[in-house]
């Protein structure tokens, strides 16, 4: 049905997800009186997004029919001629990301209610994700920079209330600020290249601007002779950095899993982390005219692609195993965009959405089941306890490491081939990152796997690693419904003291329908998706005049020269480089963790400056901590030693003080009391006006 969408059930998709938030936030918490229950809250906030979902889908399809919407909802004023405007741009790149957002956040939504069921904070929790739903829709929806600008600005502010939502908890604390700083730098420069957009273009609609970007491409920055399109998109980039956790900003992600499992699950598979990635695409017409910035996004994916793979490899915690996964994979989705394949970067961002959302979910099952213990040295043989949660894993994994017919296979090795195709400065460090990269994915991966799932039942025991077991002081123990002892839902806090887990003699025990359920959903587009999602988003018309890609750039022609089919894909990956590089990364796992179990032991004693160097962070948190953190102790010390304490508090008020002071005590010396010397000082008052005034005598 070609044609318009209807706009008033368009902003039902935002609205109801914020509606539910809102029958939750106000009506369910301690602060409004807990009017509404645990079941009216979960209930108003899961209809509320499963609305959104339905009309998402509903969208989609007559989107794919060819209709379209364009259009101002409300003006919310007009300043010397420029508007500011709540509009909606629906195409299909729009229609894709309201349909990935929603059906995740749907999947969460009910995950909750069995994984927080014995949290105080139900309702508070289900209220911020619902929130967080409807800042991400009003984002990917916008159809000019100041909606984009506020849908950017609440997804953060949500994730930081939602990161530190235990906010008894110190470490929860120190990661959301952490979060809210470092996207604060990105926001910056986000901010600067919607500024100087406006400034040059007079408009904040994105078809105005794209409509004078060939006038922008000849300007030059005022003051030098760098062009102003080139300094205006790196600028937009440094705000996708931060949100997307592109390297150096990606400091903050990791500790993000200082929030429940849930969130972690919804920051990095549907909203916020693919805030970036949509905001390069959807600029692509802009970016397309810079190989500059290209190149610059090129480089910085490649990077983050790579070295954050290698982190991955040391972790024991697994839920951060999965956190720098999510790095990775951001970063191949970062050097699809720089190689000038804005549809692959999206596709992968899609496809990474469902298995990624199912490995931060099937990791908080597992957590559940080993009763809030996170640390992988402390489990193994549970396939045979948790055999939904084991075989939905097996599948996440598999798709996130590019196995043919995955998910992943389609969306990855196609971000390699782009790469492979493009000319750009930095092209040859990318491939080579990207394809290192595949090697690194598999081994963490499949680490985790036969880690959790494998090998020698280690839980249940006196254990060595309780630092990296859950403890909460704040939490009361409960007895699940299995009758166990477990702890209260509150799953990444780490003590040096105590281990909460499974008591010795106790086994795992699979997680409730509620939990499992969405795991399945998940599951099967995790499987499906790519292979039939390939073609028409790559290869067809679904992103046709959506997408652009120069005349210069030439990635996307070769890959649909080379692209005979999903099938003809998967034979030809047979003999190429990227699939026994994966295989090759699974054998070592296996040969590390299953049959010698003293190599990575051994790995970690002679290349212990390596594992040091991993294990730190490549300082970053250190240098950040040193440089910028120390530096504006220094800074702010000295402005307030010399400023503030020296110039304002002791010269400007302390000082006029004591002018006053002196003034005072000096006129005070002339208020005698005494009537004579009054009346002696109005008498030298007048002969000084007398002698003043009087013309001199033997003047002419």
């Amino acid at each position: 049905m070609a044609g318009q969408l209807n706009p008033h059930l368009l902003l039902a998709v935002p609205l109801a997800p914020l509606a539910g938030s809102a029958i939750a936030g106000l009506l369910g918490t301690k602060f409004f009186g807990n009017v509404v229950g645990r079941k009216v809250s979960h209930t108003a906030t899961i209809l509320g997004v499963l609305i959104a979902c339905i009309i998402s889908f509903q969208t989609l399809l007559a989107v794919m029919d060819g209709a379209t919407y364009n259009g101002t909802l409300y003006t919310w004023m007009t300043v010397a001629g420029l508007k500011l405007e709540v509009g909606f741009l629906i195409d299909s790149l729009t229609a894709m990301m309201m349909c990935v957002v929603t059906f995740v956040s749907l999947m969460v939504h009910i995950y909750t209610i069995g994984y927080m069921k014995d949290d105080e904070g139900y309702n508070r929790f289900f209220s911020y994700i619902s929130l967080f739903t409807f800042s991400m829709l009003m984002l990917v929806m916008s159809n000019n920079f100041l909606q984009l600008f506020f849908g950017w600005e609440a997804v953060g502010l949500v994730s930081y209330l939602l990161i530190g939502f235990w906010y008894t908890r110190p470490t929860a604390i120190k990661a959301n600020m952490k979060a809210f700083l470092v996207n604060r730098v990105g926001d910056f420069g986000f901010i600067l290249g919607i500024g100087l957009l406006l400034a040059y273009a007079g408009s904040m609609n994105y078809g105005e601007v794209f409509a004078k970007r060939g006038e922008l491409a000849q300007m030059t920055l005022p003051g030098s002779d760098w062009m102003l399109l080139t300094v205006a998109c790196i600028c937009l980039f440094v705000g996708a950095m931060g949100k997307s956790a592109q390297f150096p900003l990606h400091v903050w992600l990791p500790d993000s899993m200082e929030g429940p499992t849930p969130i972690s699950a919804l920051i990095h598979a549907a909203t916020m982390v693919t805030a970036g990635i949509f905001m390069v695409a959807r600029m692509s017409p802009l970016f397309e005219l810079s190989d500059t910035a290209l190149s610059v996004i090129l480089v910085i994916g490649a990077i983050t692609a790579l070295f954050m793979g290698f982190l991955g490899i040391i972790q024991t915690d697994i839920k951060r195993v999965v956190a720098y996964s999510t790095l990775s994979q951001l970063g191949y989705m970062t050097v699809a965009l720089g190689a000038s394949a804005y549809s692959v970067a999206v596709f992968h961002l899609m496809t990474h959405a469902f298995f990624k959302a199912l490995l931060f979910l099937g990791a908080g099952s597992v957590i559940i089941g080993m009763h809030h213990d996170q640390d992988m040295r402390n489990m193994g043989g549970l396939r045979k306890y948790m055999p939904i949660t084991w075989i939905t894993s097996l599948v996440g994994s598999l798709a996130l490491i590019g196995t043919p017919f995955f998910s992943g296979f389609y969306s990855k090795d196609s971000i390699i081939e782009a790469v492979a195709e493009t000319h750009l400065a930095g092209a040859g460090f990318a491939y080579f990152a990207v394809l290192a990269g595949v090697f690194v994915t598999a081994f963490y991966s499949f680490r985790m796997y036969f880690m959790v799932f494998h090998g020698e039942e280690r839980f249940g025991k006196a254990h060595a690693h309780d630092a990296h077991a859950h403890d909460d002081h704040h939490a009361p123990a409960h007895a699940d419904a299995h009758g166990h002892d477990a702890h209260d839902a509150h799953d990444d806090a780490h003590d040096d003291h105590e281990h909460h887990g499974l008591a010795p003699g106790q086994k795992p025990h699979e997680s409730p329908l509620v939990v499992t359920l969405p795991l399945i959903l998940l599951a099967i587009p995790s499987v499906i998706i790519g292979f039939f999602a390939i073609a028409p988003m790559l290869y067809g018309d679904f992103f046709k005049g959506v997408l652009f890609f120069g005349e210069n750039h030439k990635a996307m022609e070769e890959l649909a020269h080379e692209f005979h089919g999903p099938v003809a894909m998967v034979t030809h990956s047979l003999t190429s480089l990227p699939l026994w590089l994966a295989i090759a990364g699974v054998a070592t796992a296996y040969y590390c963790y299953m049959i010698n179990p003293r190599v990575p032991a051994w790995f970690k004693d002679k290349f212990s400056a390596v594992y040091t160097l991993l294990d730190n962070k490549y300082y970053l948190d250190k240098f950040n901590e040193v440089v910028f953190a120390g530096g504006a102790r220094l800074l702010g010390g000295g402005l307030w030693s010399v400023g503030d304490k020296g110039i304002i508090d002791g010269l400007v008020v302390n000082g006029s003080a004591k002018v006053v002071n002196w003034f005072s005590k000096v006129t005070r010396l002339w208020q005698s009391g005494y009537i004579y010397h009054y009346a002696f000082v109005m008498i030298i008052g007048v002969l000084g006006f007398l002698v003043w005034f009087m013309p001199f005598p033997f003047a002419k």
